[in-house]
């Protein structure tokens, strides 16, 4: 299973800020991650949401991870940024295939054991080791100066 865009720069931006002690701005974000700031700012609003995320607006706002956001499951946050929709679309294209066919039935299996996989991972799961550090020594794509 392919996870969007979205998805992804969720769970880098749940990964980046759940690492750092501090709060940090959607520029700093965006940098950080090589993202466009449009995107990581539409991101950040859903995360907000899905109770991820903290943002404090003014000039010393910003945003940082949740109190209890390490609890979220990736499969959770998967889960937001997806939906519900099946892998395949066996109605919209009017398959001749449906009245017997096992495909359907497998691919919602594979959907389902995927998402168990990652159901079992928290988000604090994800920083934890090396990784967090790592996430901190980000600083974004170099430029030619």
């Amino acid at each position: 299973m392919k996870l969007n865009r979205s998805t992804d720069m969720a769970l880098r931006i749940a990964m980046l800020t759940a690492a750092s002690p501090a709060r940090t701005t959607v520029d700093e974000i965006a940098t950080r991650l090589a993202l466009p700031r449009s995107h990581v700012a539409k991101v950040v609003q859903r995360l907000q949401r899905l109770g991820a995320l903290v943002t404090v607006r003014g000039r010393s706002g910003g945003v940082a991870f949740a109190e209890h956001a390490g609890e979220l499951t990736v499969g959770q946050v998967v889960r937001a940024f997806e939906g519900d929709d099946e892998v395949v679309s066996c109605e919209e294209s009017a398959c001749p295939l449906v009245p017997g066919c096992r495909l359907r039935g497998e691919l919602r299996r594979a959907q389902a054991a995927f998402l168990d996989v990652l159901d079992g991972v928290r988000l604090s799961d994800l920083v934890a080791g090396p990784a967090g550090p790592l996430l901190l020594q980000l600083s974004g794509p170099a430029t030619d100066a």
